[in-house]
């Protein structure tokens, strides 16, 4: 996200450098030219920003609530687990007395653990439930939640590209020299650049 707004902000600082060069003030074409350079340049970073925010409400936002349920998660599962244990220390105790000769205290001692017993397995069979229960349409809804950001993220860059052709396109019909093919370009610039190099202040590699 950070790379996307750095590099338009790059491109407005450019074009903005470009206007307050003084061969500008010096040549009406090239102003002209580096004019419509800055205006596309803003408009371009005023689309991607427009993007960014969307992107981060559509989609960055929504994945960090998604992450926030995960302790939640973690934390029902630590539960039951205790749970767990304490239902298999009270089930062996009931066990270890069932056992044993049937003495008077035996029975005594054997009716009190299972008594101990009873709302443990019952406060562990309940949290078992529902995970059980739970857990399955918690990990079954995850493409119904994350479908909406993917569509999002697909329709802001449809959009963003989109109006980058627009821009773009709009830029090269006004800088655009009718006639001229990639080509001739090339050889004009090729031409300049020999231009350049005859210079006597320019030295030789």
């Amino acid at each position: 996200m950070e790379n996307f707004s750095t590099m338009s902000k790059s491109a407005v600082k450019i074009s903005l450098d470009l206007l307050s060069n003084p061969l500008c003030e010096q040549d009406q074409d090239l102003l002209n030219m580096v004019t419509a350079l800055d205006m596309a340049m803003k408009r371009m970073d005023a689309f991607n920003q427009e993007k960014v925010n969307q992107i981060q409400k559509t989609v960055i936002e929504p994945l960090k609530k998604f992450g926030s349920v995960f302790p939640s998660l973690n934390m029902a599962v630590k539960r039951r687990e205790q749970a767990l244990q304490d239902y298999r220390r009270l089930q062996a105790k009931v066990e270890k007395y069932e056992e044993k000769e049937k003495t008077g205290p035996v029975l005594a001692k054997l009716h009190q653990a299972r008594e101990e017993l009873r709302p443990v397995r019952e406060d562990f069979e309940t949290k078992n439930r529902q995970l059980l229960e739970e857990m399955p349409r918690f990990y079954g809804s995850r493409l119904d939640y994350f479908q909406p950001s993917f569509e999002s993220l697909i329709r802001a860059q449809v959009v963003y590209y989109s109006e980058m052709h627009k821009i773009f396109g709009d830029l090269s019909h006004q800088l655009d020299q009718p006639g001229h093919s990639d080509e001739q370009r090339e050889r004009e610039n090729e031409a300049k650049l020999s231009e350049l190099r005859a210079l006597s202040i320019v030295a030789d590699d």
